[in-house]
């Protein structure tokens, strides 16, 4: 999940405990913490599970936030615009982030103390979190009463029934496919073939499947257990869209919302105005409040001039966030040494691991001594730097991040914790082995500074070992797209995955399985692995977390060096800073950011 990474249990990034300091290497801009314990522990608890919360757990309005008021505007400083505003096409941590103010599912987060940090699932739109008396093979749902859409009229199980069938149609292809999948009961793009066209010629998915009796019950009927529902369905991409302002395509910029603010204009790459929605009821909502009167959104905020901005604590920026933009990493080790900054400063460890893609459907990258030699070469140092150092983000060994359970702190197969710069002449070797020296390599980035920067020393140590490497830029705003197309141009790009809820069970399938390649998808390095798709099949039916989380992990290690799909790059921390008229700053560990349910101005 986040853009930057995806996800949605939680967004952006994860501070891996032990082993904050790059051995052998510049840092980068910063000293790393003292906090190893603290660091640990954060890790640990991420790996919990969240209770499913009853009915009682599921009535509005949400706790009060202490010192909180109502009216005033927020600004908000984003460096990306949104790409999509369609909850079916939403699976990045930004969009996540918005979709906290603009959009409802049927169960969602609740947090259960003041600090981010507690949280259960409870019944958002639905009375409770879910009920099923047969181990998870069928799920009751029922609506609140006194629920609306923005524009006033009433959200019914249509408008759920709408929401799920159209996730099956063509056009959206960005979001996840965790239910679709389970009510199709099939693996990869096969789910489409319930209902190719979703709802739009007259279609439906039968009640055996997908049933909904009356104005107010929805009821999932799927043929293998599927326990994890209610966490699937707290996702932003399973939030519910109106069945009759359904505009297919054209929804993703204007949707009817359901949360407590409505979009008043969008002027994508530019601006957008949050209003409030006069028709949320907070007695139906468990989660969100409605302090601000209005958010204003400028995007085109680069990292570097939202701090200055946000430091400078003047006018408007005084009354500013950022759902997304991290503290820049010239400022990140000045503001976190700064006792003036610590109450308008939060931080926090997300579940995201980068890597750097191989794309396995170029013929000249076969090869797995090439691909070898791309892992071993590339150096992670220059990445780490770009945002901040040791401070931001620490070495990745494997493609699971220390709070998934299942993560093995001593897995490096390409020596990465060690040699953080890479291992040029290693590379080189197996490049001579493979006859493939000066091969030339398409390296696709994202056209941010920090993009800029790493892009190009990252490229440099590709050429050491003795690739033609050709930086070629994209439009951060429409960067998951580019690089999710099956034909796309690019050799090598880089990404970012977080779990959707604390198992590998959300990151190893949605990533890796070879019947998941198509338009869109998430399996960016498109690997079609025999021995992995088998291996998620048979995983997926293990019903002991914790032997299948052991079982996840020998294929993060089977991946890394049997395939050699990707190269992990970092696990990441996000520190955000707040103008000092904020009231309710804090971080939410499953939002993976400030959470914005929660902000007043003082």
């Amino acid at each position: 999940m986040s853009r930057g990474g995806r996800h949605a249990y939680a967004a952006l990034s994860v501070f891996a405990a032990g082993a904050l300091v790059l051995t052998g290497c510049s840092k980068g801009g910063s000293d790393a913490s003292d906090n190893d314990k603290k660091d640990q522990e954060n890790a640990k608890s991420q790996q919990s599970s969240i209770k499913f919360g009853d009915a009682s757990d599921s009535n509005g309005p949400a706790a009060a936030v202490a010192g909180a008021k109502s009216g005033g505007t927020m600004e908000v400083l984003q460096r990306d615009s949104f790409a999509h505003l369609d909850p079916g096409q939403i699976y990045v941590s930004d969009e996540m982030a918005l979709s906290q103010l603009i959009h409802r599912g049927l169960t969602g987060y609740k947090a259960t103390g003041t600090d981010g940090k507690g949280h259960e699932v409870v019944g958002d739109l639905a009375t409770d979190s879910g009920t099923t008396t047969d181990g998870g093979k069928t799920w009751k749902y029922t609506l609140k009463d006194g629920l609306k859409f923005a524009n006033g009229t009433p959200i019914t199980s249509t408008d759920v029934r709408q929401t799920f069938e159209r996730l099956f149609a063509p056009f959206i292809n960005q979001g996840p496919s965790y239910i679709q999948q389970w009510l199709a009961d099939s693996s990869g793009a096969d789910y489409r073939k319930l209902l190719p066209d979703g709802p739009y010629k007259g279609k439906h998915l039968p009640a055996t499947v997908l049933d909904t009796p009356d104005e107010k019950t929805v009821v999932f009927k799927f043929k293998s257990p599927h326990p994890d529902l209610p966490y699937a369905l707290a996702m932003a991409g399973y939030s519910v869209v109106s069945a009759k302002g359904d505009t297919k395509e054209k929804y993703d910029k204007a949707p009817v919302t359901t949360g407590p603010y409505k979009i008043q204009s969008f002027k994508s790459g530019k601006s957008m105005v949050l209003v409030k929605n006069t028709n949320w009821d907070p007695k139906t909502d468990p989660i969100r409040n409605q302090y601000v009167d209005q958010w204003d959104f400028t995007f085109n905020q680069q990292f570097e001039q939202s701090t200055k901005a946000l430091l400078a604590d003047s006018g408007a920026d005084a009354t500013g966030i950022s759902l997304s933009n991290q503290v820049d990493a010239g400022n990140l080790s000045s503001v976190l040494k700064d006792p003036k900054m610590k109450s308008r400063t939060i931080s926090g460890y997300q579940p995201y691991v980068g890597q750097m893609n191989i794309n396995m459907s170029k013929p000249e990258l076969k090869d797995i001594k090439v691909r070898q030699a791309i892992a071993y070469a590339l150096p992670i140092t220059p990445f780490i730097r770009a945002f901040g150092g040791t401070d931001a983000m620490e070495v990745a060994g494997g493609f699971l991040s220390p709070t998934v359970s299942g993560y093995d702190a001593k897995f490096d197969p390409f020596g990465k914790k060690k040699k953080p710069a890479g291992d040029p002449a290693k590379a080189k070797k197996l490049l001579e082995e493979a006859g493939k020296l000066n091969m030339k390599l398409t390296f696709g980035y994202t056209n941010t500074p920090e993009g800029q920067q790493y892009s190009t020393a990252m490229a440099a140590g590709l050429k050491k070992a003795g690739f033609d490497v050709q930086r070629q830029e994209i439009p951060a705003e429409t960067y998951y797209d580019q690089v999710s197309k099956l034909d796309n141009q690019f050799d090598i790009f880089h990404t970012a995955w977080g779990a959707d809820w604390p198992s590998a069970s959300t990151v190893i399938p949605p990533l890796y399985d070879g019947r998941g390649i198509a338009e869109g998808a998430q399996n960016y390095s498109q690997v079609n692995d025999a021995h992995v798709n088998s291996e998620i099949d048979r995983i997926n039916k293990i019903t002991d977390p914790v032997k299948a989380a052991a079982a996840w992990e020998q294929v993060d290690q089977y991946l890394l060096t049997k395939v050699v799909n990707a190269v992990p790059t970092a696990y990441y921390k996000q520190t955000q800073i707040a103008g000092s008229k904020v009231g309710g700053f804090v971080y939410d560990d499953v939002i993976g950011g400030v959470d914005p349910r929660r902000l007043f101005i003082k």
